[in-house]
């Protein structure tokens, strides 16, 4: 019974196996008239996947594409390694961004300083950033940064030594090394941690500094990590290579993970060694040992890396004021421009109102000439009013935007005196409308200029219509007597003017008179009527 129940079992099995043989067959039939379109999709499907992905990696690492150049450029401001932002933020700490700025003249960029200050940190910064960079993905860099392409990008970083390869931590290093020199040019970015380490640090240091000058003769872009202060020296003393640090803050006794390119920095082992723990008497013995130069030498060199970080520090807060003072100037520009720019259009303004008041004074004061005319009023009151009118339009062209505020303000008041005066006549005018005149009633009669004017003895007078002056020697009633030159003569008041004209005294009165006066003084003999 168990055979053949077994029997069955595999017969149903290899029914199973022909039935999917069937359906993959029938399926295939019809999948196969559209393979190329769904390899097609699926490698698109696949391009889109990788583009979003791109995409939603530089929103997480607020990555962007900056300016890229074909050739090798690395200048870089407030560069972030991704990674390590995002394990930060997720520890709600802050990361230090770091400013890296290699040339063609500073190629190479030394970096020493304290352990675990970040030195390492820089190293991989440059190199995963790169590497990102070349592979198509977004960087978290600066929008003001420029980036370049290398040919090759050569990195050694850790221990590789390795048990099979009979290979030591020095010899693996050693290996780099040669692969790098027989490589490396001026497409080339070299990445080496803890450079020389390994061996007996005065042959290592000499070692290094070797292949590092060979670095230098092939023009080959690097960032190297070390502690040797030979290297220090040689960055100081050589082209195409500049020392950098990583700032240690002495008073509290940590890393700062900023880098500073200029200067070499200290290895704080003094200070980092008494920080752990370590006995004083051994901190001492350690000084004597390695000697007072190279204590003080540190020492040195430490001040060095504080006061450049002060003045450092000091060189931003002065760089933000001056960008705020220029925030600030360029506002109160745009605010001057703006009022100039008001005051223009109000001035331009004030001319139009001026020059319309101009239009319709000029319309009154020759309606006043022309009535004036009408009732054979004398000469001098028609040239006055005729000057009046010039003076006004003198006054109004004046007015310009580029006068100063005070003479603006002088002439628009000159102006207003002159509209006040205007309605304050016109308003007389339509009071007196309603009362029974004659043409000749619209202008005042001679007694009555006489009434609202009045003299003294020694005012300069000139009789109405003449041009002759005199001076006033005496008054009775409504008569006065006057000196015209030589000649004394009684006068009505009603026909005397004041003048501002000073007597002619040198000539005899018979040439006082003119011929033009002559004539006006026979009209008016003729025209006399008594009142």
């Amino acid at each position: 019974e168990v055979v053949e129940a077994n029997n069955r079992i595999r017969e149903l099995e290899a029914d199973e196996r022909r039935e999917i043989i069937v359906i993959l067959t029938e399926f295939s039939k019809l999948v196969r008239p559209h393979v190329d379109d769904i390899i097609y999709a699926y490698q698109l499907l696949a391009e889109i996947d990788f583009i979003r992905a791109r995409a939603e990696f530089a929103r997480l690492t607020n990555g962007i594409e900056p300016e890229v150049s074909a050739k090798p450029v690395v200048d870089w401001i407030t560069a972030k390694h991704p990674l390590l932002w995002l394990a930060l933020k997720k520890q709600d700490k802050p990361i230090v961004p770091l400013d890296i700025m290699l040339t063609k003249d500073r190629h190479i960029l030394i970096i020493s300083g304290p352990n675990a200050g970040g030195k390492s940190v820089c190293l991989k910064t440059v190199g995963l950033l790169q590497y990102m960079l070349q592979c198509g993905l977004s960087i978290p860099v600066s929008e003001r940064s420029k980036v370049g392409i290398f040919a090759d990008i050569m990195i050694d970083i850790g221990d590789e030594q390795s048990i099979e390869n009979d290979l030591s931590t020095y010899s693996s290093h050693l290996l780099n090394m040669k692969n790098m020199m027989k490589q490396a040019n001026e497409n080339t970015l070299l990445l080496i941690d803890e450079f020389g380490t390994g061996t007996e640090p005065q042959i290592g240091g000499a070692m290094a500094e070797a292949v590092l000058n060979q670095f230098v003769k092939k023009h080959a872009w690097g960032v190297i990590t070390t502690h040797y202060q030979n290297l220090k020296h040689y960055a100081d003393s050589h082209d195409g290579i500049a020392n950098g640090a990583m700032l240690y803050d002495r008073h509290e006794m940590r890393p700062l993970f900023q880098l500073a390119i200029g200067q070499p920095g200290s290895s704080f082992a003094i200070e980092i060694a008494r920080k752990t723990g370590i006995p004083d008497e051994v901190i001492r013995e350690a000084s004597d040992i390695v000697g007072s130069d190279y204590i003080q030498s540190d020492k040195y060199l430490q001040d060095i890396v504080r006061d450049k970080r002060y003045w450092e520090n000091k060189r931003q807060n002065v760089h933000q004021r001056e960008k705020d003072l220029e925030k600030t100037i360029a506002k109160y520009e745009e605010e001057i421009k703006e009022l100039a720019q008001k005051r223009k259009e109000i001035l331009r303004q004030a001319k139009e109102q001026a020059q319309e008041l101009l239009k319709e004074s000029n319309r009154n004061i020759e309606n006043t000439i022309r009535e004036i005319r009408e009732c054979q009023a004398e000469k001098e009151e028609t040239k006055r009013l005729r000057e009046e009118l010039n003076a006004f339009k003198e006054d109004v062209s004046e007015i310009d935007t580029k006068s100063a505020d005070d003479l603006i303000e002088k002439k628009m008041r000159q102006i207003m005196e002159r509209k006040e005066r205007r309605e304050k006549r016109k308003k007389e005018k339509k009071e007196n409308a309603g009362k029974p005149t004659t043409i000749g009633s619209k202008l005042p009669t001679p007694s009555a200029l006489a009434e609202q004017q009045t003299f003294c003895v020694g005012d300069n007078v000139r009789m109405r219509g003449l041009t002759t002056v005199g001076t006033v020697e005496a008054i009775s009633g409504k008569e006065a007597t006057v000196i015209f030159g030589d000649v004394r003569t009684k006068v009505k008041m009603s026909r005397l003017e004041h003048t501002t004209k000073t007597p002619e005294t040198t000539q005899p009165a018979t040439f006082g008179i003119s011929k033009e006066t002559r004539q006006t003084i026979d009209s008016h003999k003729l025209n006399f009527h008594q009142d």
